[in-house]
């Protein structure tokens, strides 16, 4: 799954390279459509699945605290990053506290706290996309099927739920949209509350 990974990204830059298409709502387009396409497989599989709700009522109860825990490593996560790149412990919780979602995060920071640390925070959470994306198969080999819910974040219920599904199974499919629309709800909640937090601090 990796190396499709690899190969359809490489061949998304080789094309661009190439073709030097500029119309953004064209690409956009061709983005949503994609998407839409991946998660409806995603949902025809969970559909064709006829034991679905005995494995949505067998999810252990824990469960429940997957994007909980989840949006607590990405916070620890980012301030333990900021503390080697020298940013202060607060703004990197902020930037972590997108939790994956780029577009989001970076607007609320960028109008409502520090335009150039909203450019940090969009960047940080494409990177983590693009990781989340990459790494998901190896997680989900290794550390096991639920630990592949957590690299997507808030992406968990859209962009990086249809590799969470192909390497995991129905059940963890359910459990990581479960977990990414609480950390969605989540993001605009925590980011404000951080920002308010900083300027307190700061006043």
């Amino acid at each position: 799954m990796t190396w499709k990974i690899l190969t359809s990204l490489a061949a998304g830059v080789l094309c661009g390279l190439v073709l030097q298409v500029q119309n953004g709502e064209l690409l956009g387009l061709v983005s949503d459509l994609a998407l839409a396409a991946l998660l409806f497989t995603v949902g025809f599989s969970l559909g064709e699945d006829r034991d679905l709700w005995k494995k949505v009522k067998g999810l252990p109860r824990i469960s429940l605290a997957v994007p909980f825990l989840v949006a607590l490593g990405s916070i620890l996560g980012a301030v333990f990053a900021g503390l080697l790149c020298s940013i202060e412990p607060g703004e990197a919780a902020l930037v972590g506290a997108g939790f994956g979602w780029y577009s989001l995060s970076a607007v609320l920071i960028a109008q409502s706290y520090d335009l150039t640390l909203g450019t940090s925070a969009l960047l940080t959470n494409i990177f983590r996309e693009i990781l989340a994306i990459l790494l998901i198969p190896t997680v989900a080999e290794r550390l096991g099927k639920a630990a592949a819910v957590a690299p997507g974040g808030a992406t968990a219920m859209d962009v990086t739920l249809p590799i969470v599904a192909a390497n995991t199974d129905a059940q963890t499919a359910i459990l990581a949209f479960y977990s990414g629309t609480v950390l969605s709800i989540l993001v605009p909640i925590v980011i404000p509350f951080l920002v308010q937090l900083l300027q307190n601090s700061a006043g």
